[in-house]
């Protein structure tokens, strides 16, 4: 079967941004997202259809369900097969959130540089990092959450990383 490439700047976005939302292992609660309309604002949109880009400049602000994501800059890639590779939100404050299961807290991620990776359901935040799920909190240079395993990895000194900046966390006990 032949698949068909995004001609649009629509179809594009619908793609990438039910990538983040819905891969493989996604729960219920990110087919629920996926089904949701897909909110944007930004000041600039950049798109490359034939290299699978779009780049959204000034304020970015996009949302589609739990999922948010929000940045100076946010850039989509997708794939071959036309899914989301890989979103990058940079800015002073870059952010993603989104609720993993209707029974679990929202997550929670901040830094210069957030990178989500679709296919492993991974986030990478990168200088001044924080993330929150509930409770518990970690903050530090460099933070990586993988989202369905709920395992996280911290570095106080990365590549990307400004100075040294110590890893630091608060666990709430468990319930």
């Amino acid at each position: 079967m032949k698949r068909c490439k995004p001609s649009t700047p629509r179809t594009l976005l619908t793609l990438a941004l039910i990538g983040l939302a819905w891969s493989p292992a996604a729960s219920m609660a990110q087919q629920r997202d996926a089904d949701q309309p897909i909110h944007i604002e930004a000041d600039r949109l950049d798109l490359d259809d034939i290299a699978g880009t779009a780049v959204y400049t000034g304020d970015v602000d996009i949302r589609q369900g739990t999922m948010r994501i929000t940045g100076d800059r946010v850039e989509l890639r997708r794939n071959a097969a036309g899914e989301l590779s890989r979103a990058t939100a940079r800015g002073e404050r870059a952010y993603l959130e989104q609720q993993p299961d209707p029974d679990q807290p929202v997550v929670r991620g901040w830094g210069r540089t957030v990178i989500y990776h679709a296919a492993e359901r991974r986030v990478e935040l990168i200088d001044r990092a924080e993330l929150h799920q509930g409770g518990d909190t970690f903050d530090g240079g460099y933070l990586e959450y993988f989202l369905d395993r709920r395992v996280v990895q911290a570095r106080a000194e990365s590549e990307g990383v400004e100075g040294r900046q110590r890893i630091r966390m608060t666990l709430q006990p468990e319930r």
